[in-house]
């Protein structure tokens, strides 16, 4: 009967494999053989960058058009009048394409030939096609149809496993067996949490034969409050996370709050498109209140991670533009997974998006209110508890006279915004920018601000001061002879580098006007009165009682606060127009344009509104073809060691071709329809599968049919990071600190590494069990990270960086022997082994088995 049932399979897949030799029946498929050929031969010469003799073969609607000599290079149908073809075949040098390159292999001509012949379809490359779910191989399989997969469906646990298998097949691979119970419980433990298991844990796991005992470990690991702190690990460097701000002078930066959003998003699961709408548009989310919640607004500094130049002399606006496209940079590499810095400068090399399109796309994140001012404006005040409920009492107070003005009380009291820096004035006579930051006036000197909507505004409030007393500040409109708005005796706040913050009454104005301001300053002429930023606003409601409540208002905006940089929307007069920059250069400016995604995908639904809220929407909508298929080889590639498409940066036409792109898409689909976007779902379902489990041990032919582990013929076995390195050590010596959030700490650390000559800070080392807490807290310090981690592979920083070096090198080695947290570490394993046993031989088999689980061998003992 065996037999008879292999026959009858042999003789379906040969027709199965006619049929699909047939279907396609020699029709060649442009991106999987045209494309190749075009981006190796002809689009360096006729692409993005360069359009010689102005043929483009990298948009569709250009390969058939007449180039400069009047030819077109594509006819379809028409292979044989195509200057394309024409010019390939062509003996004389001057016309032979490619011009210097080696020509075209026959084989090459042919399938050009043959792709014009039959019409010259263009192709949308995988990856920007709309994620479709495909069928489960086992499903469509003549060998699950005749009762054929045996041992293989009793070894596969999901779907995944039959998307493996199926691939194992078609390269003439076997999967391997579980691994042992120690070595997987250390895997999972490692992968879902970033620590090893206890003792204990592997004990009680490799004792307990229920068919659910592994689940139950995958669903405990799930829970752990060390997941999120694993996961979000991996996240920062994706958010270029760092407690400096970058740049030579690279001072201290408060943004520790985001670091810990991140950790308790992945703890509690919030749904990755809710995470992504955080992130990037966080600050346009409205509450009952008319404001976001502070959650939300902390979640925008993923973009405030950007790097903030405080040097003297520098151009604000220069390196504001900077951080807006390392912005732009960001989102495409981390959520879209497609390089597209390049086109700043030109049209993208390989893929069909247009110089402009950057600049549209830009378009969504160039009204943020961060203008790289030293104080990183505007940040989440963080107030204490009394205040809090006083910030909310008075926007109660405000909201039953005016609901609409006590949203924006509210607002300023959290981000101080709408306002004005002061380094948007324009300078006068005897005025300057101090430190290149904020705007100094002498006495007889003056500056003149940008034309602001007065209608409405009947209150001033700035923040001035001065080192000596008798200054007076004089404002008007436009000019010394137009109406003037106020006159205030400036506060001696000791320093020219300290403010105080006046509330003061204007008269009714309406209309736009420009603010000129003079100072008269006697007593001093040398001395600076200076100011950071100016802000105009409605009166309070209320009479007498509004009077009262503006000095409490005034109050809670003068106390020193902890401070988060947050993103925040520009609007009305301080909406910026958007340009595009003329090869890349901000100085140079060209067409304005309007915020809009690349036409090679689907533009934004009508309903969603054209600012960052409505393209975060649209990056996890249904039809967007890149984010899911991202987000979910990123995850892969942490469990596996490879994503199912390498280049995780890269989704392009240039970047790695997916090993199971019908797993992927699979995936993807779970991710957004049934997973609701649960990271946690997603995660177990691949770990829970036989894939994932498999034993890491190779063979001389999986190491010469499948070296890399592409296709999944074993285990993975991947090197820990350098946050993992760190850890472990530490837990497996017993010292490691399980407290979570806080302040970033600073362990122990060579002398001679920090060094910070412009701003006098230090490197103090942490007291108590901060010493011991998990690498993810450590102080981040962009020109010089911590040196045991960046030799173990970890990045700078600076910018988005989605994969990771791994390397071997002896200094590796070399930390690990004389790094203070490893010696100390060392030692109190030591102490453990010492404590276990009177003999010596007892006492290494436990430290051996407490480093890997594993019994030593006599031999190895």
């Amino acid at each position: 009967m065996k037999l008879i049932l292999n026959s009858i399979f042999l003789v379906f897949s040969g027709i199965a494999a006619f049929l699909a030799w047939s279907s396609r029946g020699g029709k060649v498929d442009y991106n999987a053989d045209v494309k190749p050929i075009l981006n190796k031969h002809c689009i360096g010469c006729h692409g993005g960058v360069k359009k010689a003799g102005n043929v483009s073969f990298l948009f569709e609607e250009e390969m058939y058009k007449p180039g400069k000599s009047g030819k077109i290079a594509v006819i379809k149908g028409d292979p044989k009048h195509s200057e394309m073809i024409r010019r390939i075949l062509s003996d004389d040098p001057d016309e032979r394409m490619p011009k210097d390159g080696a020509p075209l292999a026959d084989n090459e001509i042919d399938i050009l030939k043959k792709w014009i012949d039959q019409g010259a379809e263009w192709g949308v490359h995988w990856a920007y096609g709309r994620v479709e779910e495909p069928e489960i191989p086992s499903l469509r399989s003549w060998r699950n149809l005749f009762g054929l997969l045996g041992n293989d469906k009793k070894w596969a646990q999901n779907e995944i496993d039959y998307f493996v298998l199926d691939k194992l097949r078609e390269k003439k691979l076997d999967h391997n067996t579980d691994a042992e119970r120690e070595i997987l419980i250390r895997r999972l433990s490692l992968d879902l949490t970033g620590l090893p298991p206890g003792e204990d844990e592997v004990k009680a796991f490799v004792a307990d034969p229920s068919p659910g005992a592994y689940e139950k470990l995958v669903d405990r690991l799930l829970s752990s409050p060390a997941f999120g702190e694993r996961w979000a690990a991996m996240w920062m460097d994706l958010a270029r996370y760092a407690d400096t701000k970058g740049y030579e002078r690279d001072a201290s930066r408060v943004i520790w709050k985001y670091r810990d959003y991140v950790i308790d998003a992945f703890n509690k699961d919030k749904p990755f498109d809710q995470f992504t709408i955080e992130q990037l548009a966080g600050d346009l989310l409205r509450g009952n209140d008319g404001v976001p919640t502070d959650e939300q607004l902390i979640a925008t500094a993923f973009h405030r991670n950007t790097m903030n130049n405080d040097e003297g002399g520098t151009e604000d606006e220069e390196f504001r533009v900077a951080a807006i496209i390392d912005r732009v940079n960001a989102t495409w590499e981390v959520w879209h997974g497609t390089t597209f810095g390049c086109v700043q400068c030109h049209s993208h090399t390989y893929d069909p998006i247009r110089h402009d399109e950057y600049y549209r796309y830009m378009a969504f994140f160039n009204n943020t209110r961060d203008e790289d001012v030293t104080s990183e404006t505007p940040t989440l005040r963080h107030y204490k508890a009394g205040d809090s409920l006083q910030a909310a009492a008075l926007r109660d107070w405000v909201g039953r006279y005016d609901t609409k003005q006590a949203a924006e009380v509210y607002r300023f009291l959290k981000v101080t915004e709408p306002k004005v820096n002061s380094h948007d004035f324009a300078l006068g006579p005897r005025s300057t920018l101090l430190d290149s930051k904020y705007l100094g006036i002498q006495h007889k000197g003056s500056a003149m601000g940008p034309s602001l909507t007065f209608t409405g505004k009947e209150r001033m409030l700035i923040t001035v001061g001065t080192g000596k007393e008798g200054a007076k500040m004089k404002f008007y409109t436009d000019s010394t002879r137009a109406v003037k708005v106020a006159e205030i005796d400036v506060p001696k706040t000791g320093s020219t580098w300290r403010d105080s913050l006046l509330v003061i009454k204007i008269p009714a104005l309406s209309g736009r006007h420009s603010l000129f301001v003079e100072v008269e300053h006697p007593k001093a002429p040398e001395d600076w009165v200076s100011f950071k930023w100016i802000a105009f606003q409605e009166p309070f409601p209320g009479g007498a009682e509004g009077e009262e409540k503006e000095k409490e208002y005034a109050g809670l905006l003068s106390r020193r606060v902890l401070n988060t940089p947050v993103m925040w929307e520009g609007e009305g007069d301080l909406f910026r127009k958007t340009q595009v920059f003329e090869r890349g250069n901000w100085l140079v400016k060209g067409d304005v344009v309007n915020p809009s995604v690349p036409a090679l995908f689907d533009q934004l639904p009508a309903d969603y509104p054209a600012n960052r809220l409505g393209l975060a929407r649209w990056m996890v909508s249904r039809d967007n073809p890149l984010t899911s298929r991202v987000i979910v080889n990123r995850f892969w590639e942490q469990l596996f060691g490879l994503g199912i498409v390498e280049t995780l940066e890269d989704f392009g036409s240039q970047g790695a071709p997916p090993t199971h792109r019908e797993l992927l898409d699979w995936l993807s689909v779970r991710l957004m329809e049934d997973y609701g976007w649960s990271t946690k779902k997603l995660l177990k379902i691949i770990v829970m599968s036989a894939t994932y489990r498999q034993s890491s041990e190779t063979t001389a032919e999986k190491n010469n049919s499948d070296p890399d582990n592409r296709w999944l013929s074993r285990g993975p076995r991947v090197r820990l990071g350098a946050e993992q390195v760190r850890d472990q050590a530490l837990a497996a010596s017993g010292l490691l600190s399980h407290k979570m959030h806080g302040p970033s700490v600073m362990p122990p650390q060579p002398d001679g590494i920090w060094l910070s000559p412009y701003n006098g800070e230090k490197w103090v080392v942490s007291e108590g069990e901060d010493k011991y807490r998990r690498a993810l807290y450590t102080y981040w310090k962009r020109t010089a990270p911590y040196p045991s981690m960046t030799t173990f592979d970890a990045p700078s920083r600076e910018f988005c960086q989605s994969r990771r070096i791994r390397t071997n090198t002896p200094l590796q080695a070399l930390v690990t022997l004389n790094d203070p947290v490893y010696m100390e570490a060392a030692e109190r394993l030591a102490k453990k082994m010492c404590g276990s046993s009177k003999m010596l031989d007892d006492q290494l088999s436990q430290g051996y088995y407490a480093l890997t689980f594993k019994k030593v061998s006599p031999e190895k003992l």
